[in-house]
């Protein structure tokens, strides 16, 4: 797997460890006590995952099981079937394989509504004797791993006060050590004095253990259960929830905008995976690797793994490029309670699916409006991902309002204000704007707001849409303002708004020219909506070649930053554009790209353009570090004309199918399929020798 490498977490790390949650595997491959066809895909979803991780170089040094190992409960004749299907699953691996009990491995939570079995002695002796202890702990060096039994927990057994001050021992005597934490149930999933529902743990075993984790030395808590993405902190301590690799938790689809996928969102295979953590001297980094429901069938020993490329914001040093986020991404709603075990009322959950896409990505850059800086909810996560790298540049229309300059705009995260203003309104407000700039020590980027478009004054139309930032040919004409304006102290540098027509690289390159001539920083607001607000732009292959190309180029100047607008896809209201992730919040081909790059530049500082090659869609050839690439943006014929000027032995990326293959290679596929693909835009990373 190739990772992202910045200096805070550079070189290899100490080793690597691999989390899985909620396999929920059945007696049998194609059978499941559920009436879901995706539940009876289980099996042969489990068996891709373990084959997968089996094939990891180099070997993790063990598994972590969250539980919900097998579906079928103890009190079913099924269940040791089930537990022989699950050890024959992940023989494969040859690293220790580290178990939680889950609800469905030694019996639900006690509540006095509870449908299902509950966990009891009979139900934990049968676990034991099937797996092994349902809690313990391991070392790793200077590292402790602790696994609970959050069954236990206000269970009233006997086993729950054993396991407590046991539990207790490991964290407030680990002796120094970095404590990571493992459990089936979550504390909570929205807020730590949420009601109790099947999700989470009551009341007062919830807040004991919250107490424990706040522990100084607790590094990163990690839970399942709820079979969704989730993140926050607890004290100290990162806290992860898990997606399982066996089927979405659905109720939460309610996140969605649209209708949910396959069985009402149950098989929403886009969201299947598991994590793999990289354990530092100074830290942790944790991956999400979605599996997107692959299968493997019973007998399989081994598959062919595919170039993977693993990037998060803790170890970008992409840091001048990125995204806005005109879309809710911290958003916070209340799920409907729909039947089965989610019956009384309503719960609270945040949607942290753009998140993770960001993350996935290791974009650490983005355009928030003020109102994200303004409510507590979304100001509290800046707050925490600013912790991990993250960056706003927070837009306003006017200067920033008064009540949100005494905040802590570097705990935020907050590296610049974007003011959108005619150019009227600018004037009466540059005093105010180089006080802000004085007394909050963050960058100010001037958005002049286009107030009359007299190409629409036809006779016929009128223009009825906003326009922000300033053209490149506005750069010459207000030359000697932005100048004036950047000397006496009330901007650092303007946003000049780059259509999804105008072709990138040249358009970059005279923001260059501009800046080095002038000592103005810009904001190049980049956009991926078409001309008209009417018809939908939804171009994904154009959109990665640009992608592909702002990442380069942020990279090749310290003074331009690229914000895509925008993150998510519109699809309703005006310049309906497709983006980085669809309305369920799933990747599309842009984000992949952006982390590939992420993954194998960002060991660079910085990069140098050598040569922009002719007529080639924005193809590039740059240095990065000691290494030389080319960049090819074009469509097959010209791609394989460019291709057979290059060494055969040179290495390229596809970045839009992952590959990762020889020159020659590459050629070959590209010719047999030329006569089907001719007018297809292909992205291409070549690595020259």
């Amino acid at each position: 797997m190739n990772r992202s490498a910045s200096s805070s977490f550079s070189g290899q790390p100490l080793f690597s460890f691999v989390v899985v949650a909620d396999t929920h595997v059945n007696e049998s491959d194609g059978v499941s006590s559920s009436p879901y066809r995706t539940n009876q895909l289980a099996n042969e979803r489990a068996r891709h995952v373990f084959l997968d991780i089996a094939a990891m170089e180099p070997a993790p040094k063990f598994v972590v099981h969250l539980g919900d190992i097998v579906h079928p409960v103890p009190s079913l004749p099924t269940f040791q079937d089930a537990v022989a299907c699950f050890k024959d699953i992940a023989s494969p691996l040859t690293v220790p394989v580290h178990l939680v009990p889950g609800n469905h491995d030694v019996g639900d939570k006690h509540v006095d509504w509870m449908p299902a079995d509950q966990v009891c002695e009979a139900f934990l002796e049968t676990y034991r004797a099937a797996f092994g202890q349902d809690y313990f702990a391991f070392d790793e060096g200077d590292l402790r791993f602790v696994i609970i039994n959050s069954l236990l927990l206000n269970s009233g057994l006997p086993d729950e006060e054993r396991q407590k001050h046991w539990l207790q021992r490991q964290v407030t005597e680990a002796g120094g050590k970095r404590v990571f934490l493992f459990m089936h149930y979550p504390p909570y999933i929205y807020s730590t004095d949420e009601r109790g529902s099947y999700d989470n743990v009551d009341e007062p075993g919830r807040s004991w253990l919250l107490e424990l984790l706040r522990q100084p030395q607790v590094e990163a808590v990690f839970a399942g259960h709820v079979h969704n993405f989730w993140y926050d902190r607890i004290g100290q301590a990162e806290f992860y929830m898990l997606p399982s690799t066996a089927f979405l938790r659905h109720d939460f689809s309610e996140f969605y905008r649209v209708a949910p996928s396959v069985e009402f969102g149950r098989g929403d295979v886009d969201k299947f995976g598991y994590f793999v953590v990289d354990v530092f001297a100074n830290g942790h980094v944790a991956y999400s690797i979605r599996t997107m429901g692959a299968q493997a069938k019973a007998g399989t020993t081994r598959i062919a793994r595919p170039s993977r490329f693993l990037a998060h914001p803790k170890t970008s040093s992409f840091n001048n490029v990125g995204v806005e986020l005109r879309h809710p991404w911290a958003e916070s709603m209340q799920i409907t309670a729909t039947g089965g075990v989610q019956e009384f009322g309503r719960k609270w959950a945040r949607n942290d699916y753009p998140l993770l896409a960001l993350w996935e990505m290791g974009a650490r850059l983005s355009k928030v409006p003020d109102l994200d800086l303004a409510e507590i909810e979304s100001r509290e996560r800046m707050r925490l991902m600013a912790r991990m790298g993250h960056q706003y540049i927070v837009t306003s229309l006017g200067a920033p309002k008064p009540g949100l300059l005494s905040l802590d705009m570097a705990a935020c995260g907050v590296a610049a204000f974007e003011v959108n203003a005619t150019l009227d309104g600018f004037e009466r407000q540059r005093g105010t704007l180089r006080a802000i700039r004085s007394e909050t020590g963050v960058g100010i980027y001037y958005s002049k707001i286009l107030s009359a478009d007299l190409s629409h004054y036809d006779g016929t139309h009128f223009s009825h849409f906003v326009k922000a930032g300033f053209t490149l040919d506005e750069l010459a004409v207000h030359r000697e303002f932005i100048v004036a304006a950047l000397h006496a102290g009330d901007i650092d540098g303007v946003t000049v708004r780059i259509e999804a027509d105008q072709e990138l690289v040249p358009a970059a390159l005279r923001l260059m020219e501009f800046s080095r001539d002038t000592g103005c920083h810009v904001l190049a607001s980049l956009k991926l909506s078409g001309p008209s607000l009417a018809i939908e732009r939804a171009d994904d292959l154009a959109v990665a070649a640009s992608v592909a190309q702002a990442m380069i180029l942020s990279k090749a100047s310290s003074a331009i930053r690229y914000v895509y607008d925008t993150f998510m896809d519109v699809d309703r209201g005006y310049f309906p554009r497709h983006a980085f992730i669809d309305r369920r919040f799933n990747p599309r081909i842009a984000a992949s790209v952006f982390t590939t790059l992420n993954a194998l530049l960002s060991g660079a500082a910085s990069i140098a353009l050598e040569e922009n090659i002719p007529n080639a869609g924005g193809s590039l050839v740059f240095s990065a570090g000691a290494n030389r690439y080319a960049l090819i943006c074009a469509k097959t014929g010209q791609a394989l004309d460019l291709l057979k000027t290059l060494p055969p032995a040179c290495i390229a990326h596809d970045l839009a199918s992952g590959l990762r293959q020889t020159i020659e290679t590459e050629i070959d596929m590209l010719e047999s399929a030329e006569a089907a693909k001719a007018d297809e835009l292909q992205l291409l990373l070549i690595l020259l020798e």
